[in-house]
């Protein structure tokens, strides 16, 4: 198993134990050194996950640090329903939809949307015929930042998208970093 891969399990034991988990436990679970896994612990610190070492164990204190991820999508306008509804339904918030244009660069508008009702209401306004779909001025190319409780779960969001059709690959011609220069 990958570090990466291991962290990811031993944050998810810690933050879903009632009670914290001893480091020699852990190392056991994930048939490694003691010292690996404090190891561990110390790069999911770095990375802003609040572990305090207790007497009895490891422990999240407090509420996990929301993650969030861009993802470049492509789809027909009779997909947006069923792409938004993969977002929430995994309990992501999509916090925007933006467009590289490549004459007026970043075009973005703000969304929040966390809900099935969020998206109904979405959905209503734009077939109210006052707006059209941002993605319409890129041929259906469009991005979305996504907020998730953890990697996981944008990894699990990042398959489905894979699985749909719905996952689009950058082009040379598109920034990494979106908003370095746009802020």
């Amino acid at each position: 198993m990958r570090g990466e891969e291991r962290r990811k399990q031993i944050l998810q034991m810690i933050e879903q134990s009632p009670n914290p988990i001893p480091g020699l436990a852990l190392a056991k679970d994930m048939q490694v050194s003691r010292q690996v896994i404090v190891q561990d612990i110390a790069l999911l610190r770095a990375n802003g996950v609040n572990i305090i070492s207790t007497n009895r164990g490891y422990i999240v204190q407090g509420k996990p640090s929301k993650v969030s991820r861009v993802f470049k999508v492509i789809h027909s306008d009779e997909d947006v329903e069923t792409e938004l509804n993969l977002f929430v339904d995994f309990g992501a918030i999509v916090e925007d939809v933006f467009v590289y244009h490549k004459v007026y660069g970043i075009v973005r508008a703000d969304m929040g949307i966390k809900s099935r009702m969020d998206i109904q209401n979405y959905l209503k306004d734009i077939s109210s015929g006052k707006s059209s779909l941002l993605k319409n001025i890129t041929s259906n190319y469009h991005y979305h930042t996504i907020i998730a409780d953890n990697e996981r779960i944008l990894d699990l969001i990042q398959e489905k998208l894979q699985e749909k059709g719905f996952l689009a690959k950058l082009q040379d011609y598109e920034p990494v970093d979106f908003w370095k220069d746009a802020k």
